[in-house]
């Protein structure tokens, strides 16, 4: 029998509202101490590493499964975990417009829940993608304050997951005079931006 009940750690994990962790809630608890900051930042990256080895530990088994070739590093970057896949012949594994990358992300994010029993904000890279695909929003995104700036009027972008909306998010948000807002309904759910008020 199927356990319903397990949260989906999907996009709004990655989307600017992100709930903290156990983790960071003890982050930030500990502050009243002196010793205790770096007790608790210590045991709050060594879960994250942990929950990256978790996942580097399934996306292995799975990269055997399909006779795939490939280097994983587990890591924790950005108060994250995340772990990254390296090697030739790793396209099939990104998809298309990273389609099977994200599928691959949340089946991670659900074997780490399955041993530690909370969701987890797992990241996943293979081949470098998410990097490659970083610079190109940061492009995308840059033009379209651009547009925002010359015209005044709003400019939508095209739908996009929900870790290619926080890296447009990210670069609109440290520009001034705009602002962005995700609107719409997943797989169709896309950014705005606009001048700011």
């Amino acid at each position: 029998m199927t356990d319903t009940s397990i949260p989906r750690a999907d996009e709004s994990l990655d989307e600017e509202g992100v709930a903290p962790t156990a983790a960071e809630d003890d982050d930030t608890e500990a502050e009243e101490t002196e010793e205790g900051p770096r007790e608790k930042k210590a045991a709050g990256e060594s879960e994250l590493f942990r929950q990256s080895e978790i996942a580097a530990d399934y996306v292995e088994g799975l990269l055997d499964i399909l006779d795939y070739d490939g280097d994983i590093d587990e890591l924790v970057s950005g108060g994250r975990p995340v772990v990254e896949v390296v090697g030739g012949r790793l396209q099939n594994l990104v998809g298309q417009r990273g389609a099977t990358l994200e599928a691959l992300q949340e089946l991670a994010r659900l074997a780490v829940f399955r041993q530690t029993g909370s969701p987890s904000r797992l990241l996943l890279d293979v081949g470098g993608y998410r990097a490659n695909r970083r610079k190109e929003l940061a492009a995308v995104a840059k033009n379209a304050v651009e547009k925002v700036k010359e015209y005044g009027e709003p400019v939508r972008l095209e739908p996009m997951s929900a870790f290619e909306r926080k890296c447009v998010h990210d670069v609109v948000n440290a520009m001034s005079g705009v602002e962005s807002e995700s609107e719409g309904v997943e797989p169709n759910r896309r950014i705005v931006v606009r001048p700011a008020d």
